[in-house]
């Protein structure tokens, strides 16, 4: 509904295929045809450093969460062994003040 507000409000939407020409055409204007290259060549290498950085990112996060699941079932395994630890004494105990 917003959207549809600020299209109808400030003429807001994406440009058509004259715009898109328009917009060549002052790209042309300003960088000329010599320096285009080396701008989209700079585009480029900024895409392909987000995408790095993107991806760094990712894999430190899923390595972090890999982490924590190992630390948890380390914990859990503590836990468990623990308690066979304490059933196996409190058994011993139980037999060792047998009546008589």
């Amino acid at each position: 509904m917003l959207v549809a507000f600020l299209n109808t409000f400030f003429l807001l939407s994406m440009p058509g295929g004259s715009e898109w020409i328009l917009i060549l055409l002052v790209v042309l204007l300003f960088f000329g045809g010599r320096k285009i290259p080396d701008l989209m060549r700079g585009i480029g290498r900024g895409v392909r450093e987000f995408n790095d950085a993107k991806t760094n990112v990712k894999n430190e996060i899923e390595a972090g969460m890999s982490e924590k699941d190992k630390k948890e079932k380390e914990a859990e395994l503590e836990v468990k062994q623990a308690q066979e630890r304490l059933r196996q004494t409190q058994a011993a105990h139980m037999q060792t003040e047998l009546p008589k």
